[in-house]
């Protein structure tokens, strides 16, 4: 059974003016997003800007996420590490907190060999019995998970159950699946490919978009699970310019912009990331008007 199907939120971390943690502003995203049909929250991943927390506030954040939530919804916790030992610490004891399931990055910088990695999440996985989801953006990781490792790792180790692919490789994932004879849950990491990753027999998406749209993009997927293909379709095409204006910087400056002028409270960014130029600005409150969130 996979540890969630549909939408789940790749939600910010709040800071505060001085940089710390924002937990009451936190505490009402959480709620927002369940409020709004959210499927699952994955708290303290790339969104979550977990490469600038330390590893205090990191495990911090998650079990705070984790009490928030009650259950409610399961929470995954972003635990991947370029490091295999610190991975394995942030893994177990996020279990301990109560996660519902792990998203383990690829190896940062380092660039392993595809043995290497094997070896890398064999080895997190192993120290914790909670389920393991493996996330392959090699846009920020300089190193790509081969279809052919993802899928003998979801059959070679028990509690390594899907991927979150984020590669953008629309051929590299048919391939995967076509390898895959059941064995790998797979999740979008692109809000541009929701529907087209259904409909190779994906989970659901790991989703940016859903910080600021979390009832429309918990329709996209509701609407093909439902067999309103079409219905998902248009939802999914009627998102792109958003999806789009997201992006136009790295990932999670505009999704921040783009909570704040929702009033969110998203807060600042950490360093060396910074705030978004003007001119993207104005194109992300004009995509956001148009979609109907601001």
């Amino acid at each position: 059974m996979a540890v969630f199907t549909g939408a789940g939120v790749a939600i910010v971390t709040p800071f505060k003016d001085n940089g710390e943690v924002d937990y009451e502003k936190f505490a009402e995203m959480v709620e927002y997003q369940i409020e709004n049909g959210t499927d699952a929250i994955i708290v303290c991943g790339t969104t979550g800007e977990s490469s600038t927390l330390t590893h205090e506030e990191h495990l911090d954040v998650i079990r705070y996420c984790v009490e928030k939530v009650n259950g409610r919804i399961p929470v995954i916790a972003g635990t991947g590490s370029n490091c295999t030992d610190t991975a394995v610490y942030l893994s177990t004891e996020a279990e301990k907190y109560g996660v519902d399931g792990l998203l383990l990055v690829t190896p940062y910088y380092n660039k392993a060999t595809q043995k290497g990695l094997y070896q890398h999440f064999k080895a997190v996985a192993d120290s914790v019995k909670v389920p393991v989801i493996l996330y392959n953006v090699p846009s920020r990781t300089g190193c790509n998970i081969a279809p052919e490792t993802v899928v003998k790792l979801c059959t070679e180790v028990e509690n390594i159950v899907g991927v979150k692919e984020a590669s953008g490789n629309l051929s590299q994932i048919v391939k995967l699946m076509s390898l895959a004879d059941g064995k790998v849950d797979l999740y979008s990491g692109n809000d541009d490919q929701i529907t087209p990753l259904l409909a190779l027999g994906g989970k659901g998406v790991i989703s940016v978009l859903s910080n600021v749209a979390p009832r429309q993009t918990h329709e996209i997927c509701a609407k093909f699970f439902a067999g309103d293909v079409a219905g998902s379709c248009a939802e999914q095409l009627r998102a792109i310019p958003l999806c789009n204006a997201l992006f136009c910087e790295v990932n999670p400056i505009p999704v921040k912009k783009a909570l704040n002028l929702q009033g969110r409270g998203a807060g600042i960014l950490r360093m060396p990331l910074c705030e978004m130029e003007e001119e993207n600005a104005v194109k992300l409150e004009k995509a956001m008007k148009d979609y109907g969130i601001l």
